[in-house]
């Protein structure tokens, strides 16, 4: 398998995926703006999202995928797809208790993850039934990322890959088509939230069924492989929960803030996951089975090299992203969302959380990188570790830039404490032997170095002045930000040709 072709892959899926996602944010930023509505909805999905991150993206992939590409490789079919059974059952049962229950304590969930929402009764309410229609989602959306981890590691990305597009356009016809039929009109994103949870299942399931592994329901309780994936899930929900938490916090901290805020931070949020998507989760995704294989057949040295080459094209195209979106925040937010109820305030504030938000992408993305370097050796008590003190150093950073910088200072906190947990990941790596750099570095990291500021300028010139992007029409816009794009691909690449980097450098196989 070419692990460079099947990243190209995953990534162009998530591509398409990310411009649906945008093609959503556009319509609903223009159809609802930036206001009561939209923070309700986005805090009603945000809790949600927290959890599927918890407990199925999360603590539940970190644990699973490694022991699954364990018994496929060493036990066969048949206890495989008895472990998948199994795993399925357990899943069921606790996502429906945590659904019904959420449901259930919908205002009490509301009051504890935005308190500041309590001073508008009418905002309040709108998000305790809001959340009350998007809390089901966790239960679809974690039984579509077991599918997803089986599919993954039977080498089958690219289901996996698609399944968010069914979501965008879940959401998209609900904006366009269903709220004029709800009140408000905003409620009917989310009925389009739990739409689209049921469409990704529905897609991953014939896919099961032809490699023979659709899970079943089989209720057993002395099951090696569930009690393994149990333990394991043990630090692993803590370590995720931790990351959740900053996230819940800073949630709470904007609910404070002006209104408008949630919103603000959302849409910068959503320029970020562009580049985390396209590269870090795709990465991440293809390394993990394959690092755990690595580790299953005690090959350490592919293990190291792997995980070189996955830091090595991390460097190679986050960094420019980052350098992109500081110098094109405003280009991009008004050529995505600056239209209807998303004003140019809207705009301005958006823009502020992005560039803080962009200072800390290389991290973001190395963390997707460097995590599961002890996933794949289900040492999961490293990374909890390490998220606890970044949680700390995270929310030390909020009390410090809060009140100079209001929301753009939650987002800086962020960005930098991916950097610093990043940071800590890899000495970890380093230090318990796992990864060994291979040679050149330096060189490699000036060169890439010099190439983003090469771009950075030409970027910098060529965006003109702050009122063309305000003021003009949408086809404008969107030449002249494709313009800009291919002028910054263009520049940064052929200054890495001129250097010596050619893309034929990275290509790297991997057994299936």
């Amino acid at each position: 398998m070419n692990l460079l072709h099947t990243l190209a892959k995953i990534s162009s899926l998530t591509l398409l995926s990310r411009i649906f996602g945008f093609m959503r944010d556009t319509i609903v930023a223009r159809s609802f703006g930036a206001g009561i509505y939209t923070d309700a909805f986005f805090i009603a999905i945000k809790i949600p999202n927290l959890l599927r991150r918890l407990f199925a993206e999360g603590a539940f992939s970190q644990a699973f995928v490694p022991i699954l590409a364990e018994y496929k490789n060493r036990r066969g079919h048949d206890e495989t797809k008895l472990l998948i059974d199994h795993v399925y059952t357990w899943l069921f049962i606790a996502l429906l208790g945590v659904t019904l229950l959420g449901v259930l304590a919908a205002p009490a969930v509301v009051w504890l993850s935005a308190p500041g929402f309590a001073d508008s009764p009418q905002k309040f309410a709108v998000t305790v039934h809001m959340l009350r229609i998007t809390f089901p989602y966790i239960l679809f959306i974690s039984l579509v990322s077991l599918a997803g981890g089986i599919l993954n590691t039977w080498s089958k990305f690219s289901i996996p890959a698609f399944t968010p597009v069914l979501f965008n356009l879940a959401l998209i016809i609900a904006a366009l088509w269903l709220a004029p039929y709800c009140h408000p009109p905003a409620m009917a994103l989310a009925w389009g939230v739990m739409l689209g949870g049921i469409l990704q299942l529905a897609l991953q399931i014939p896919f099961l069924r032809r490699l023979g592994l659709l899970p079943r329901f089989r209720f057993a309780l002395h099951d090696e492989g569930v009690w393994r994936i149990l333990k394991q899930m043990g630090p692993a929900v803590f370590g995720v929960s931790i990351s959740q938490i900053s996230l819940l916090i800073n949630t709470i901290f904007a609910s404070f803030l002006a209104t408008g805020s949630v919103s603000w931070l959302y849409y910068a949020d959503r320029l970020m996951e562009f580049p985390t998507g396209i590269l870090g989760v795709a990465l991440g995704t293809i390394l993990l089975p394959s690092l755990s294989k690595h580790y299953a057949d005690n090959d350490t040295d592919q293990y190291s090299a792997l995980l070189d080459w996955g830091l090595r094209l991390t460097l190679l195209l986050a960094l420019p992203a980052a350098v992109a979106l500081a110098v094109l925040a405003l280009p991009l937010i008004s050529t995505l969302f600056l239209y209807g109820h998303f004003n140019a305030h809207d705009a301005w504030m958006t823009r502020e959380a992005l560039m803080a938000y962009s200072l800390g992408l290389l991290g973001l993305i190395m963390v997707k990188i460097l995590a599961p370097g002890f996933y794949a050796r289900q040492n999961i008590k490293t990374p909890v570790k390490i998220a606890l003190t970044t949680l700390v150093v995270t929310q030390l950073m909020n009390l410090l830039f809060i009140g100079p910088l209001q929301h753009a200072g939650l987002a800086l906190s962020i960005g930098l404490g991916a950097c610093f947990n990043a940071g800590l990941l890899l000495w970890q790596l380093r230090r318990q032997q796992a990864y060994q750099p291979k040679p050149g570095w330096t060189s490699f990291i000036l060169k890439i170095a010099l190439a983003a500021g090469l771009m950075a300028a030409a970027l910098f010139f060529a965006s003109g002045s702050d009122a063309i992007w305000l003021h003009s029409n949408f086809v404008s816009r969107i030449f002249r930000l494709l313009g800009l794009v291919s002028l910054g691909a263009g520049v940064y690449f052929v200054a890495l040709r001129v250097m010596g980097i050619h893309p034929r450098t990275f290509i790297h196989h991997a057994a299936e």
